[in-house]
């Protein structure tokens, strides 16, 4: 297969389509891919990291509010379109993929003009803008929360879940150790991960509830987020902090980490919720206040109406709420078990073989 991928702007657009990709090399390994991202994005470097070769284009994205930056975003999209049908004349793929941001607006666009198989991939509940334009143009619509169906025209979509559910699925046999971090395999470990940047609110919340936690018979590894941590250790000077209880700065590899998890506490991003839902974990959803259409409440409201989930929003988040949910789940494991079981009902452990099936209807259907 010749795939087109575009998507840009967040790891959220670009690491389903990398997990995708990957999976398509290793049961199609003749696969081209070429990636077009934008010139700011995060994809200049996690698309070439990945060893796949990547053209960009300049773009903006629309101000919500009148302003003249608007004419500019037109014409940058335009130009963009132009751009974009000579790549797709260039490089002949046999279907374009699309996993939202800017970007695969004019790529998917161009390639529906010229007559391409095109798929665009929706990793939320709440359908984002770039998506609902393209939905009249696009051949198949794949979809990771049903409640994005009724947001799209009927006929063209397909469940398929979010690649990286699999990419995480397929490293259940984990070799990792808890002695890593100087904690113990034989103990159920919460996580606390507010992103790879940290959560402020999360971090104070957290740092708040230390002194309990130190209590507590099980054990607690919290990331900070590596900008945040110095100031978080700032913070923890004069605290008791248990021997149970671990602060760092970042937790890599977390697809290894994850199965030896008990339970984790987390924003509700589209990759967090594909993650968890894939291995069954238990998990206290605290949504991002700072996203469009307040969609990660949404992602939340997915898992909790299964009891998969919790959730804790922002504006009532303080440390009593967090230890309360905590030690409801860390101290019941019948509990955590019913949770991990309903987690995994939801999940599409088969995500990326499922989307990979969407982009061959797109192609013999076309």
């Amino acid at each position: 297969m010749r795939l087109l991928v575009s998507g840009g702007g967040t790891g959220g657009h670009i690491y389903p389509a990398l997990a995708l990709i990957e999976r398509l090399k290793q049961v199609e390994p003749d696969t081209e891919v070429l990636y077009v991202g934008t010139t700011r994005g995060l994809e200049n470097k996690i698309v070439p990291d990945a060893g796949i070769k990547l053209e960009t284009m300049h773009m903006q994205g629309f101000k919500r509010s009148l302003s003249l930056e608007n004419f500019k975003t037109v014409y940058l999209f335009l130009r963009s379109v132009h751009h974009a049908k000579k790549i797709i004349r260039d490089f002949k793929p046999d279907v374009v993929l699309g996993t939202g941001g800017y970007v695969s607006g004019a790529v998917l666009y161009a390639a529906a003009k010229q007559h391409i198989p095109t798929v665009i991939h929706e990793q939320n509940s709440v359908v984002g803008v770039t998506n609902k334009f393209l939905s009249r143009y696009v051949d198949q619509i794949a979809i990771a929360f049903d409640a994005a169906r009724s947001q799209f025209p009927e006929g063209k979509v397909t469940m398929t879940g979010n690649p990286r559910a699999q990419q995480v699925a397929s490293q259940t046999a984990s070799t990792f150790s808890w002695k890593e971090y100087g904690l113990k395999d034989d103990v159920p470990t919460l996580m606390v991960f507010g992103g790879s940047q940290g959560a402020p609110k999360i971090n104070t919340t957290v740092v708040n509830a230390i002194p309990e936690l130190s209590k507590r018979s099980y054990q607690v590894i919290f990331a900070t987020g590596q900008k945040r941590y110095d100031n978080v250790k700032k913070q923890l000077q004069g605290v008791n902090v248990g021997k149970n209880v671990k602060v760092v700065p970042y937790i890599k590899d977390m697809p290894a980490k994850m199965p030896k998890v008990a339970a984790l506490v987390s924003r509700a991003g589209a990759t967090t919720i594909a993650e968890v839902t894939a291995l069954g974990v238990p998990t206290i959803l605290i949504p991002s206040p700072y996203v469009t259409a307040n969609h990660q409440v949404k992602n939340a409201q997915s898992l909790v109406r299964k009891n998969a989930a919790v959730m804790i929003t922002e504006n009532k988040l303080d440390s009593r709420a967090l230890l309360l949910q905590a030690d409801k789940i860390m101290e019941n494991k019948d509990l955590r078990t019913k949770m991990a079981d309903a987690s995994r009902k939801i999940g599409h452990p088969q995500a990326a073989d499922e989307l990979i099936a969407v982009l061959h209807k797109a192609i013999n259907e076309h």
